[in-house]
């Protein structure tokens, strides 16, 4: 099977932090099939569906989080909430 694939740099001031991992991952739960999330394009790549791996990427702001999954729709939209700061008007 392939995958979608891409890829976006974090620019929220605090990275990936709780607010972020659980928006992320509540998003990737919404999809069909496989969902990861990594901070390298080789991997490690992590289920974007967990909270406490999300939050265990510890990814800083100005990291690139590569994404793949089934649907290239679920690559887009985390791709697209990760762009917007995770929605996050504190940033």
């Amino acid at each position: 099977m392939t995958l979608a694939t891409g890829a976006v740099p974090l620019t929220n001031p605090t990275g990936l932090h709780a607010r972020p991992a659980v928006k992320l991952t509540k998003l990737a739960k919404t999809f069909a099939g496989t969902v990861e999330i990594a901070l390298a394009a080789e991997g490690p790549w992590i289920d974007a569906r967990s909270v406490v791996r999300v939050m265990a990427l510890k990814a800083p702001r100005g990291a690139v989080l590569h994404i793949r999954a089934a649907d290239p729709a679920a690559v887009a939209a985390l791709a697209g909430l990760a762009a917007r700061d995770f929605d996050d008007g504190a940033g």
